[in-house]
């Protein structure tokens, strides 16, 4: 089998509410599609994270990356990936390593299509399910303690035993506030995370996870900036609560940093930013060296398959529609939450076949 062609579409669509973080403010949500032909009439889908403000950059990148795939064999993913990531000339960080990781993706996507069998067993098949959480809880106008509260319940509601709030934003205080209202609400028996996207200084992050330890926090993420490993140290060492870092971090190389300065008790690898599936799985073999779990970011339609191969996966990471407008409606399946997992597709590869009838009308390049 030999690849024949690629190309990358983008696709954009607006969020019901604007919607905030520690750090940042959405409007829209989309998808990075990279499909991958080969001359046996397989089509590989992949996915890139994370390039909403900069589609003209990452599409140099990808045309760049064209002549070095066009022409493989997509089975010799090690080969591929090793030959596009070239550190003193396209970048050890950042939207060359992301563009890389929607390819690598994709050869994964046409590896499960051409053996008939759904990339989780490819990869080891250890589970056909694991626990999800509902990520959520975002700054939006109007929204207060009763609405947060609404939002959470919502959640549960739909099979979740955890949930996911945004932190950072607003003063410490005030959002204690928030997390002791969260807790209430839901009770005492679901999982409640925090993110606070890299807002707080160290110190900042230390004085309130001291206020929100009261209120059995299963893991506070992000506190700080992603490359702060010696003040991720300090803040483990300060609370209580576990810290879960990782989906800014890069290649088996950052997770190796990330691990050995022993900055955090839950790692958060995001796929479609860090390497794609190839060195997904040389992180988590990392992890597990260390045991250490794997609880990734992101889209979930990508990551079920990568945690039900593994041993050492915690915790599914699940965007409901509130978060993501369209998500039920982008592929031909769509996962659901039951009883408090998630299982993936039966499917050949990935199951990611989008759905273009619905897809076309976002099309932003």
């Amino acid at each position: 089998m030999k690849i024949t062609d690629m190309r990358l579409e983008s696709y954009r669509w607006p969020k019901p509410v604007p919607q905030s973080n520690g750090k940042h403010t959405y409007t829209h949500d989309g998808r990075n599609f990279v499909f991958i032909d080969t001359d046996e009439g397989i089509t590989g889908v992949g996915l890139i994270g994370g390039l909403h403000t900069s589609d003209s950059i990452s599409k140099a990148i990808f045309e760049h990356y064209k002549e070095s795939v066009i022409g493989e064999d997509p089975f010799c993913n090690e080969k591929i990936w090793d030959n596009l990531w070239e550190p003193k000339i396209s970048g050890r960080r950042g939207m060359t390593t992301r563009v890389i990781s929607g390819i690598d993706i994709a050869l994964w996507d046409i590896k499960g299509k051409a053996a008939n069998q759904p990339v989780y067993k490819l990869l080891g098949g250890y589970t056909q399910k694991v626990p999800v959480y509902i990520a959520g809880g975002y700054y939006e106008d109007g929204k207060g303690l009763k609405e947060l509260q609404e939002e959470m319940l919502t959640s549960v509601g739909m099979g979740a035993n955890a949930v996911k709030m945004k932190i950072g934003a607003v003063s410490s205080n005030e959002d204690v506030e928030r997390v002791k209202a969260v807790r209430e609400a839901i009770g005492p028996n679901v999982k409640l995370m925090v993110d606070a996207n890299c807002a707080y200084r160290f110190y900042e992050a230390i004085e309130i996870a001291k206020k929100m330890e009261p209120y059995d926090i299963f893991w506070f993420e992000e506190p700080i900036a992603p490359d702060d490993y010696k003040g991720h140290q300090l803040i483990s060492q300060s609370t209580t609560i576990p810290i879960a870092t990782g989906e800014n971090e890069y290649t088996k190389y950052g997770f190796r940093d990330l691990i050995e300065s022993r900055s955090a008790a839950i790692l958060q690898p995001d796929a479609l930013i860090m390497g794609g599936v190839t060195e997904f799985m040389k992180v988590s073999a990392q992890a597990q060296a260390h045991n250490l779990p794997i609880a990734p970011h992101g889209k979930q339609e990508v990551h079920i398959h990568l945690l039900c191969a593994i041993p050492n996966g915690l915790i599914l990471e699940y965007y409901r529609e509130e978060t993501d407008p369209i998500f039920n409606q982008i592929y031909e399946f769509t996962l659901q939450v039951e009883d408090g997992y998630v299982s993936p597709p039966d499917l050949p590869g990935f199951g990611i076949n989008p759905n273009m009838d619905i897809l076309k009308q976002y099309r932003v390049s």
